[in-house]
């Protein structure tokens, strides 16, 4: 079976037990590609269990906030958080859901899972186009003893306004001042170098298609389709790979607490064993629901996800978020969502 073959065939799958049959309780919401695996596998468990499905549109985090604020959904779906001014401009509660960590991923000929690595300033200098071709030195002094091709780096990088591109350009900004003054952090921007590809999903195909390429996708489509991804030197200056450690190491630094809005990013988070690009993502409710049947029923299912969902998350690699968090978040939920 072919690559693409197969990748049409597990978000058919996906999409079956995310997207059942349009029911009276059914759920609708649109957003991230980086959350996709793990609401699809959430879905599942908890149509199973209740017989209320989901039908939730992986389109990017910037077309799910459009689709929030346009009311076609119940929720919105964010790797980009809101600023609490934009939240209280259209109405919008936030809370985060679940984190996960972004990895580099390639396509080279004899390079192993784990055996390139990189570090800030040289993955954002083959992103800027300064680094041109697998040979370059600047590649070659982190990886001594691997066998690295003489020949040009294709850049695949997406095309869709993304909350994955928000926080792996946000960790380019903060480890390289080249990036931060030319490019910059935010869902869209100007790449110097690199063809687009739409979602994790299309990087994901594109750059396993693409010899002699690199992208940057959320662990779990690596992980599930088994991609060829880069260790990385993280603040510590330590060698680290892409393991649910890792990315919990990561995230142990998140203070919630004093987050207004919930708003925290996460990249380049320090200790030794920290992977460099761990993010959450979001979930976006009106405070004045139209239907404030679907969005206290949207409510139970993410509550449900707080309780039943935290193994499901964990065999993906995604970190749950922390019990007292989830204790935060239904106190949002009470105190700042109307439901009658």
């Amino acid at each position: 079976m072919t690559f693409r073959k197969f990748m049409r065939t597990a978000i058919a799958g996906a999409w079956c037990a995310i997207a059942a049959p349009a029911l009276a309780a059914d759920i609708s919401g649109a957003g991230a590609t980086f959350p996709y695996p793990i609401y699809s596998k959430w879905a599942d468990a908890y149509k199973k269990e209740t017989g209320n499905g989901l039908n939730y549109q992986s389109i990017g985090s910037g077309a799910g906030i459009k689709q929030i604020q346009a009311r076609t959904v119940t929720f919105g779906a964010s790797d980009a958080p809101l600023t609490v001014d934009k939240l209280k401009k259209d109405g919008l509660v936030q809370w985060p859901q679940v984190m996960g960590g972004i990895v580099p991923v390639i396509n080279v000929e004899g390079v192993k899972p784990g055996e390139l690595v990189l570090d800030g300033p040289t993955l954002a200098d083959i992103f800027l186009g300064n680094i041109a071709r697998w040979s370059d030195p600047a590649i070659a002094r982190l990886n001594a003893g691997v066998k690295l091709p003489d020949t040009a780096i294709a850049v695949v990088r997406r095309s869709d306004g993304s909350g994955t591109t928000f926080n792996f350009t946000d960790y380019l900004s903060r480890v390289s001042d080249p990036w931060k003054t030319k490019v910059g952090a935010n869902t869209a921007v100007e790449w110097p170098v690199g063809v687009g590809a739409k979602g994790n999903e299309g990087v994901s195909a594109n750059v396993a298609q693409t010899k002699n390429s690199i992208g940057y996708v959320e662990y779990a489509y690596a992980k599930q389709n088994k991609m060829t991804h880069v260790d990385m030197i993280n603040k510590a200056g330590k060698r680290v790979s892409p393991t649910l450690g890792a990315f919990q190491a990561a995230a142990a630094n998140a203070d919630w607490a004093n987050a207004p809005g919930y708003y925290l990013i996460l990249s380049n988070q320090p200790g030794e064993a920290s992977w460099p690009m761990t993010a959450a993502t979001f979930i976006l409710m009106y405070a004045q629901p139209a239907d404030k049947a679907a969005s206290a029923e949207a409510i139970r299912f993410f509550d449900w996800a707080f309780r039943a969902g935290d193994r499901m998350a964990e065999e993906l690699d995604y970190i749950p978020m922390p019990a007292n968090v989830k204790e935060q978040v239904r106190k949002t939920w009470a105190a700042d969502i109307a439901s009658k």
